[in-house]
Parts: C-alpha cells; sequence; structure tokens
C-alpha cells in the first residue's frame, strides 16, 4: 500500500470490511435458501447441513461485533441471537416458518451492508 496516505488506507481497509461482510451475508443468505429448499423436499440431512453453514456465519458476525459501539452492535447482537435461535428451532423441529424469519433478517441486513458497499463505492 506503498503510496497511499493514512486516510486512503482507512478508507480501502472499511471498504474490504463493508465488501467481507456483505459477501457473509451473501452465503448466509444462499445457504439458508438452499437449506429451506432441503427441507421441503424432505432432505433433512441437507437441511441440517446448510442451517449449520448459516449458523457458522452468523456466529462469526455475532462476534466480530464490537460491544462498545453503541446501538447499533448491541441491535445486531439481538438480531444475530434471533437468528441463531430460530436456526436452531428451524433444525431441530422442521420449522420453515423459523427459516423464514431467518431469510428476511438476512435480507434486510444484507440489502443494508450492499447499499454501505455501493455508497463506500460512489
Amino acid at each position: 500500500m506503498e503510496g497511499l496516505t493514512r486516510n486512503n488506507r482507512t478508507e480501502v481497509s472499511e471498504a474490504d470490511r463493508i465488501k467481507t461482510i456483505a459477501m457473509l451475508y451473501d452465503g448466509a443468505a444462499n445457504f439458508t435458501r438452499v437449506a429451506r429448499k432441503k427441507l421441503e423436499t424432505g432432505d433433512t440431512t441437507g437441511k441440517s447441513l446448510y442451517l449449520g453453514k448459516t449458523s457458522a456465519i452468523v456466529s462469526e458476525l455475532s462476534r466480530s461485533l464490537n460491544m462498545e459501539g453503541g446501538d447499533v452492535s448491541r441491535n445486531l447482537k439481538k438480531l444475530y441471537d434471533f437468528m441463531l435461535s430460530s436456526l436452531h428451532k428451524a433444525d431441530v423441529k422442521n420449522d420453515i416458518k423459523a427459516i423464514e424469519d431467518v431469510e428476511k433478517v438476512i435480507e434486510i441486513l444484507r440489502s443494508a451492508w450492499k447499499e454501505m458497499q455501493d455508497t463506500k463505492r460512489s
């Protein structure tokens, strides 16, 4: 990163972080969609595999929160906890509504991060 000022490096780093988080949401959305389809076709082993993948991403997002970041971090933590609980319920009880609830939350968060990503590009 030779030739970049400190502020340029910060912008690159922040843009990379936003891009990485957006990609994690993309993965979580995809895995959740596949898990729902597996449940709908009766493939409970596949459903569990993909719910586990989604749970791993959500857990990582939760662990990466800076809890000194204020209300945003606390609210994200609550959403991540809700999603993890719903993913567990979906897996144990084959609850399609729980999967759909997670899909909705992921899509809302995903679109917010995509919007931030687009804003950083401008």
